[in-house]
């Protein structure tokens, strides 16, 4: 066991704290993994503010990169040494999806079975939950080997651990679950980190046009600079209409987009991003409701006469050994630009003027380096 320091959410509501830490000795199938860089996740918050579980104390932090500084027994994916990027989902490779060849649905997705634990002072010896399984504001941290990916070293650590949660699930709305190609338009409604990943994917795919929508200038800037063709104001005018005249330009007779990304997570953007596709088109949501929230009135005939599909995406549905080191090799041959998702480096003790930096959309990512 090793001592070390980490930040974490000790009740709900309350401020980070930066505090000493156990972390022990890998176990069968676990790595320890010395932490170079984690992204501040809008996950995290809601750590902090109670609204995934009550498990405190958290250790926050999960879109992460490092190195593997040991192993426990029965580990072959990585070794002592490797460069990896943290995944919060290990496959199985028994369940019923991994077994029919699609473990990007994994059913029983899996993490350290050890505990970290408080170290010193109030509540020493308290077990900790870690956030998504990984819990990386930490120097180092204790993960089931499986959330480990080996991807090419030379990619700078801040970048490169981006892709653990918010740019993988944007990317993966557009390409994996949106199934955006050559020849579909795509538009993304509400253009944070995600969604702005979202459009970098639908980019990278040869959508065109790839219509970006949010309320906030900044934003829709950024949605520019990574891929957007067009941009709207949604405070200004109808996104509804405006997405469907824009599709329209493109493809005629289209009564919208082809895909549909809804990067809020709200019944009432989720409503404009299914009336704003194209018949038969597909809806992809991508933005985290709360538990209260209720899929919007509409009426079922809307549902079977417009055709296509109502998607949700989990993690862009990715499979990490599969498109962490394709998106790397695309990152290192400047043909996605993940530098331009960081927008500060901070010291891992400030975590939480980050958060107040995420609540007012003056960052894409902040994200800490150790």
């Amino acid at each position: 066991m090793q001592q070390v320091k980490g930040v974490i959410a000790r009740s709900k509501g309350a401020p980070v704290e930066l505090v000493t830490i156990n972390i022990p000795d890998p176990g069968p199938g676990e790595a320890v993994v010395a932490i170079q860089a984690c992204g501040v996740c809008h996950t995290d918050l809601h750590y902090r503010e109670g609204g995934i579980n009550d498990d405190f104390p958290f250790l926050l932090g999960h879109e992460a990169a490092g190195v593997v500084e040991s192993v426990g027994s029965g580990v072959t994916e990585v070794a002592p040494g490797d460069f990896v990027v943290l995944n919060w989902r290990a496959v199985c490779g028994q369940c019923r999806a991994c077994k029919r060849g699609e473990p990007q649905y994994c059913f029983n997705t899996h993490n350290a079975t050890q505990k970290m634990s408080l170290a010193e002072g109030e509540g020493a010896g308290t077990e900790l939950s870690p956030a998504l399984g990984i819990g990386a504001f930490a120097d180092k941290t204790l993960v089931a080997a499986g959330q480990c990916t080996k991807v090419d070293p030379e990619a700078r650590p801040a970048a490169a651990g981006l892709l653990g949660c918010g740019v993988m699930a944007g990317i993966g709305a557009a390409i994996n679950t949106g199934g955006a190609t050559r020849g579909k338009s795509v538009a993304v409604i509400g253009c944070g980190g995600v969604g702005v990943a979202a459009i970098a994917g639908a980019a990278l795919a040869g959508a065109n046009p790839i219509i970006a929508v949010d309320i906030d200038a900044k934003k829709l800037a950024q949605a520019e600079a990574l891929g957007a063709t067009h941009t709207v104001d949604s405070s200004q005018v109808d996104a509804v209409e405006e997405i469907k005249r824009i599709s329209a330009q493109f493809h005629e007779g289209a009564e919208g987009a082809d895909v549909v990304i809804e990067a809020v997570g709200r019944p009432e953007t989720w409503k404009q991003a299914f009336y704003a596709r194209d018949l038969a088109g597909t809806v992809v949501l991508v933005g985290v409701p709360t538990p209260d929230m209720k899929v919007p009135d509409l009426p079922l005939i809307d549902v079977f006469g417009r055709g296509g599909a109502l998607k949700s995406s989990w993690y862009g549905d990715c499979l990490p050994s599969r498109d962490f080191p394709m998106l790397i090799d695309l990152y290192r041959q400047g043909r996605l630009d993940l530098d331009a998702f960081v927008s500060e480096e901070i010291a891992i003790d400030e975590v939480e003027a980050a958060f107040e930096k995420m609540h007012h959309g003056d960052v894409l990512r902040s994200v800490v380096v150790l």
